[in-house]
């Protein structure tokens, strides 16, 4: 058994992992390794050997780091340093030392609570009892760095001083956006927003007293917006990143661009940024109120710069200290990360406590999305819409695939500008279409297609876009473009779109006799309407009307559909209506953990024999049908995600230093094994399919 075998072997079946350490450090720790049934170590703290047990592993490999990178000498680092609780005594996992007062704790490390919330709770009790004022907490997998800035606040900081800095050179420190590409906090510290945003409710959301998800989102939005206007200083890292690339290229090592995230690190770090512009979102030791107040005005310039977000005048409703641990919390986390499963899994959870889990529509996971897009092939010129449209995945992603460019704060040619105003969400829940105009706004560059309506009760339109003010000053400018797009002078019924891609609500039924009897659906061949209709049966027959001849489109439907004899009239109308392109069968943990129920993904192309009206699709009787089971979904049962791993069993990071999710829908840019979407692309060229010939 090799050293970094054993290693694994250790750490097997715990909740400790190598994610945080690099390979010297790694390495480091395995040539000091002995023994293979019981692995022993030379601890340079004890000055003695100790048994590796997966604690006591990530233990001697953050001394290593305490030693070789922050430059703290051996006499000042103490392992389990005990700590007083009137009569009773605990042990701290770490203690550093203050340098003039030697008895005291400066910084005390827990690494015995291997999941964060305890971690926390311990760290809080020992920097209360011990007067220290940063702490640490990490597994190997995440870490987390505090300042106890009082006993009932830790507020979040980059990282911990090293030998020849003090706490107040953290807080203070120049920051741009090189420093927040090189310090991200969902790369240095693999954690998500979606924790950062549970920690912080832990810590402060929950007893302030305001609206989580307003708050939250006002946070988000000024931080975007923040990223935003350095966007000049992206294009210059990119540049020189792109020459490390190229450098890298010309030695021959065999490490490119596209496929290892240090080759970005190593390039940034090069870079001089004496001229770069200083990040505003973020808590730079000054006074609550100073910060709640520059912060306010960084908000105030975001909504009306992004318009049709927020309402004028709106504020934060945080306390000044409340608002600086979330300020503090956040400021580490890069937001802008190409592309938009950073936010989408935050938002997700905000907006799952509103109605929208209720009405059976979640977020859709981010490769299925690019499975779909992928296999519909949009093209420059082309109209695309979802119906319903949550987050705007959808729509955001086909503009990543008309323009080639993710969701970065770089600037957006007027050329791929006009592509973008080509693409359109409609959603019926007001929250998640505020947070899908953010993204799409800021994918669009200012301007946005994303509209608040009800798809399904098209006859009410003008109950919004006819009569009510406010709604037009935000949406107007949307709804004109969408109208043009009517195939009717003044109807809201059928369009003219050539994509659609949507995942729409599947729980319950409408039974509103005005909206079912607009639908062909919602009567028997006696004539006779059903007093209840499955919403999304609804769904296909009215995304259908928004297809051109030769349109297509991709819909997530319940697995029952395909199955069920009582569906067989609803498969008929889709059959007599278009050519079905493809069914693909997701895994059923794509949806958890939300929700267990089996969905497949239907690809349809609308009839057509005329070329001027649209991509051909001629009539036919018999024809073939790409079927695909999906068998690795990218969730376990628990519905958290699956992440690709390297052969040191450490996660793999793709070119912009995220999370690989683990899944057989498509290559992932290579790096992942051709997948269910390349299939599809090979077979629909055989087939000779109009939109890939």
């Amino acid at each position: 058994m090799t050293q970094p075998d054993i290693i694994q072997t250790i750490l097997r079946d715990s909740n400790y992992h190598l994610d945080l350490f690099d390979t010297s450090e790694i390495q480091s720790l395995c040539q000091r390794i002995e023994g293979k049934k019981t692995p022993i170590t030379y601890c340079p703290i004890r000055g003695k050997a100790v048994h590796l047990k997966p604690e006591e592993l990530i233990r001697q490999l953050y001394v290593e780091r305490l030693l070789n990178r922050y430059h703290y000498p051996r006499e000042r680092i103490r392992f389990e340093h005990l700590v007083n609780f009137g009569r009773e005594k605990k042990r701290a996992d770490i203690v550093i030392l203050d340098k003039d007062r030697t008895d005291t704790p400066y910084i005390i490390v827990e690494v015995k609570k291997p999941k964060l919330q305890d971690g926390k709770a311990q760290l809080r009790s020992y920097c209360n009892a011990t007067g220290a004022p940063i702490a640490v907490w990490t597994n190997g997998q995440q870490i987390s760095h505090y300042h106890r800035r009082d006993p009932n606040y830790f507020e979040d900081i980059t990282d911990i001083p090293n030998v020849d800095q003090t706490l107040a050179d953290i807080l203070s420190e120049r920051f741009t956006l090189k420093d927040l590409i090189l310090k991200d906090k969902l790369v240095t510290e693999r954690k998500s927003l979606k924790d950062i945003i549970l920690e912080l409710e832990d810590e402060v959301l929950a007893n302030a007293g305001v609206d989580v998800f307003e708050e939250v989102f006002k946070l988000i939005f000024t931080k975007l917006y923040d990223e935003a206007l350095s966007y000049k200083d992206k294009g210059i890292i990119d540049y020189f990143v792109r020459q490390a690339q190229n450098t890298h290229k010309a030695h021959g090592t065999g490490v490119t661009y596209e496929s290892d995230y240090d080759i970005i690190r190593l390039g940034a770090e090069d870079i001089s940024d004496d001229g770069f512009r200083v990040m505003a979102f973020r808590n730079t030791g000054q006074t609550d109120t100073e910060l709640k107040t520059k912060i306010q005005r960084l908000f105030d310039e975001a909504r009306d710069q992004w318009k049709g977000v927020f309402p004028e005048h709106s504020t934060f409703e945080l306390s000044d200290s409340h608002l600086a641990v979330c300020v503090s919390s956040l400021q580490d986390i890069k937001l802008f990360n190409s592309n938009l499963q950073v936010v989408d899994e935050a938002f997700e959870y905000l907006v799952s406590k509103s109605a929208k889990g209720e009405k059976g529509q979640y977020f859709t996971p981010r490769h299925v999305i690019d499975m779909c897009v992928k296999m519909l092939n949009p093209q420059p010129g082309e109209y695309m819409i979802d119906t319903a449209a949550g987050s705007c995945g959808f729509p955001v992603h086909t503009i990543f695939k008309l323009t080639g460019t993710l969701f970065t704060n770089a600037e957006i040619p007027e050329t791929d500008k006009a592509h973008v105003l080509k693409v359109f969400g409609i959603d019926f829940d007001e929250k998640t279409v505020r947070v899908a105009r953010t993204l799409n706004l800021i994918a669009g560059d200012g301007e946005t297609n994303v509209l608040h309506l009800n798809t399904l009760d098209y006859e009410r339109w003008d109950d919004s876009t006819e009569k009510n003010s406010s709604w037009i000053r935000t949406y107007g400018d949307g709804f004109d473009r969408l109208k043009a797009l009517r195939m009717e002078q003044d109807e809201n019924k059928l369009f003219g779109f050539d994509i659609l891609m949507a995942n729409p609500p599947f729980a319950g039924d409408i039974k509103e006799s005005r909206i079912l009897h607009q639908y062909n659906l919602t009567f028997k061949q006696n004539g006779k309407a059903h007093t209840k209709v499955g919403r999304d049966i609804l769904f296909i027959e009215r995304n259908l009307d928004f297809l051109k001849p030769g349109g297509r489109m991709a819909i997530v439907l319940p697995q029952g559909r395909f199955n069920n004899t009582s569906d067989r009239y609803v498969r008929e109308f889709i059959a007599e209506r278009a050519r079905i392109l493809a069914i693909v069968s997701l895994h059923g943990n794509t949806f958890k953990p939300h929700t267990g129920t089996k969905t497949s993904v239907l690809f349809v192309q609308k009839w057509n024999d005329d070329p001027t009206k649209g991509h051909l699709c001629p009539k036919v009787d018999n024809y073939n049908v790409f079927l695909a089971v999906s068998e690795k979904g990218g969730k376990d049962n628990s519905g958290d995600y699956v992440f690709l791993e390297n052969s040191d069993g450490q996660h793999k990071l793709d070119k912009n230093g995220h999370l690989i999710v683990d899944h057989d829908l498509h290559n992932h840019n290579e790096e992942l094994r051709d997948g269910i979407a390349e299939a599809f692309i090979e077979w629909a060229k055989r087939e000779d399919l109009s939109f890939w010939s």
